[in-house]
């Protein structure tokens, strides 16, 4: 039987915790913002509590722009930048890095106003300590990420560890998330069945190798290796798929690669959407709750495959340094592949097999 945690108290600590998810959601966007403006390795250093603040007068932003003009980047690819661009780059890395802060400061305080309030059951307590723990590493894997770009020829961060960074982001809203449903969900909304539980599971599975993939697609910039659709370059099957030996690197750093399995997998999702949907309309045991927001996860699912295929067409307008067309794309495409991933946790959320027990 599951256990339930929501009461009156509990909404308070869930109100907190979606605040939460909401920042978080934001600092993904910031984070795929710095991405597209190339502003991820303009601060060289990560400093916890003086790195607070950006530099305050001409004499600290000096500074700063010659910590930049060591790294690979600046050599290989901005070497023709003035004071004023390095100080439009330097504010969304700063504003990311901000904004987590600010993340952090909300909920630590939270957490102790909430104790102090005596809203806080125990049982709440190691779940949250779990995600606080998850936040600490995101940031240490963020700083990671950071670093493998200031050195040798980099211009850019790694690829692999811009998607390890985006798939721990995900991963900690999701976890947030499932916990604030635990709190505001009442028992009576939830429905059993196993079938359809298994679906939205494989779904979920599938969605995660999706996003992983689309992590690569930013993180090795593929978009406009192949800007045609609905073929590759003019081929169902690229030639090139195999271009490394062994094969395996091919996932990692083979644009062409990325970009087709990043598109068979959105196919694939939008197939068992609708074959998910459908059982889920003809299912006999939906709640109300879901019978209200069973087509959302369909809907988000379409046009996401919409502003993907947009947002690879319009790849060969992108100009350096200049926030166009391809760049807002991308940046819904995001927001979209986010809210449908909360969906699909909501939907499993709600959806359980007949014998299922709480984990809190």
């Amino acid at each position: 039987m599951q256990k339930s945690l929501s009461s009156n108290d509990s909404k308070a600590v869930a109100n907190w915790v979606l605040i939460g998810v909401f920042m978080l959601l934001v600092q993904v966007v910031l984070g795929g913002i710095t991405r597209l403006t190339g502003s991820g390795l303009s601060i060289t250093e990560w400093d916890v509590v003086t790195g607070l603040l950006p530099p305050l007068n001409t004499a600290q932003w000096l500074t700063e722009f010659d910590k930049y003009k060591q790294t690979p980047q600046f050599h290989l690819l901005h070497s023709d930048f003035t004071l004023r661009d390095f100080k439009f780059i330097f504010f969304w890395e700063w504003f990311h890095r901000f904004w987590a802060r600010m993340v952090a400061v909300v909920f630590v305080v939270g957490f102790v106003y909430l104790v102090w309030k005596r809203k806080m059951k125990q049982e709440m307590i190691k779940p949250l300590m779990i995600l606080f723990l998850m936040g600490a590493l995101q940031g240490a894997v963020g700083w990671i990420m950071v670093a493998s770009g200031l050195t040798g020829d980099a211009i850019y961060v790694k690829p692999t560890k811009l998607a390890i960074h985006f798939v721990l982001a995900l991963g900690l809203i999701s976890y947030a998330f499932w916990f604030a449903l635990q709190l505001l969900v009442p028992v009576k909304e939830i429905i059993r069945n196993s079938s359809l539980q298994r679906w939205g599971l494989a779904i979920l599975s599938i969605l995660f190798f999706q996003l992983l993939f689309g992590a690569l697609m930013a993180g090795n910039k593929a978009a406009n290796a192949a800007p045609t659709w609905p073929s590759i370059n003019g081929d169902w099957v690229p030639v090139n798929l195999w271009k490394h030996s062994p094969w395996m690197p091919n996932f990692i750093d083979n644009h062409i690669t990325i970009q087709f399995v990043h598109r068979g997998l959105a196919y694939l999702l939008f197939l068992l959407m609708l074959i998910w949907g459908i059982q889920v309309y003809r299912s006999e045991s939906v709640s109300p709750l879901l019978r209200k927001t069973r087509w959302l996860p369909f809907f988000l699912i379409t046009l996401q495959i919409f502003l993907g295929i947009f947002t690879v067409l319009n790849s060969p307008k992108i100009v350096a340094g200049h926030w166009g067309v391809f760049e807002w794309l991308a940046q819904f495409h995001q927001i979209v592949g986010l809210l449908f991933l909360l969906c699909m946790v909501y939907m499993l959320y709600i959806i359980r097999p007949y014998r299922y027990r709480s984990l809190l």
